[in-house]
């Protein structure tokens, strides 16, 4: 067991690049984690990664090695699943992330519900607005609200969600309604944007005549918490794009306003993501079926107009 442990922080150290970080994300100290990698160098007589007082590199043995050790413990890990799947109670611990937005109004809210019908699984829910990488971060897997990009892991989708541009009554009246997207680059309106490192839009893409079309607006303030922009938006600092759902109920109570509505943005999908060496992980399979289905159905009961409907793809 101390050598499976040792390779899980040899691992989590290669994939994130620092010793602390791996120790932070294994629940211990960077003196174990450092302990854990020494003990595995001394068996292996090889050293695996080099070390500065600022910089880790792994060296290439440890690159080569890294590649087998990724295939032990996924091995592990499924000859576990394996295991769980042959009983009646599945148990376990499952890694998840959200957008905040879809974390706070679905995920977090329906974690009691699933736990309390699988008391023996775990739930550990990461709320961030930032671009994840699954496999850094150790996770099972994430939930995703955006323009999906091609990638190796396994996309189900959800559902399309609609988006809107929107602002406060107080803003419309001191800046004025505009009417499509040349109007918001002509007027100078003040846009409230998504911002976080990594970040790849950094334009508002919105429907027009000719299709999609690309504007390249002014953003007085910006964010990585999708919250906060509704929050500038309610208070007349501009006006913020997002999924209709965000905010339906200050659509109708009349705190936000549509705009722009000749163009708006293009939808996003809603959908979960996870690496294809979990398919065969019953826990992960039983959150993402549950998970699904508690989201069409608060979705459903706030639009009567949701579609209703989903299906399964992979990325390429």
């Amino acid at each position: 067991m101390a050598y499976v442990r040792n390779l899980e922080m040899f691992v989590r150290v290669y994939e994130l690049g620092s010793m602390s970080a791996a120790a932070r994300d294994k629940r211990t100290s960077p003196a174990v984690a450092s302990s854990r990698i020494s003990d595995l160098e001394k068996h292996l007589g090889v050293r695996l990664f080099n070390r500065t007082t600022r910089v880790l590199q792994p060296t290439e043995n440890g690159k080569v090695f890294y590649d087998g050790a990724r295939q032990v413990l996924d091995a592990i890990a499924e000859a576990e699943a394996a295991i769980s799947s042959s009983g009646d109670s599945p148990k376990g611990t499952i890694f998840v992330a959200a957008p905040l937005g879809v974390g706070r109004r679905f995920i977090a809210p329906g974690v009691p519900a699933f736990k309390a019908k699988y008391p023996q699984i775990d739930v550990r829910l990461r709320l961030s607005d930032r671009k994840i990488d699954l496999t850094a971060e150790g996770l099972d897997l994430a939930f995703h609200l955006g323009i999906l990009e091609d990638s190796n892991l396994k996309v189900r989708i959800i559902t399309e969600c609609p988006r809107l541009l929107c602002a406060s009554p107080d803003y419309i009246k001191r800046r004025g309604d505009p009417e499509n997207g040349n109007a918001l680059l002509a007027e100078n309106h003040d846009c409230l944007s998504l911002r976080f490192p990594g970040a790849t839009e950094f334009r508002w893409t919105l429907i027009t005549q000719s299709g999609p079309q690309k504007y390249s607006v002014t953003s007085p303030f910006e964010s990585d918490d999708g919250d906060v922009l509704t929050g500038w938006a309610l208070d007349g600092h501009g006006i913020v794009m997002k999924p209709i759902f965000e905010v339906a109920e200050h659509l109708r109570t009349g705190a936000l306003v549509p705009v722009a509505k000749a163009t708006p943005p293009v939808p996003v999908q809603l959908a979960c993501l996870s690496p294809h060496r979990k398919l065969k992980d019953p826990k992960v399979q039983l959150f993402t079926d549950f998970m699904i289905a508690h989201i069409k159905s608060e979705l459903g009961y706030a639009d009567p107009n949701f579609p209703g409907k989903s299906n399964t793809q992979t990325a390429k």
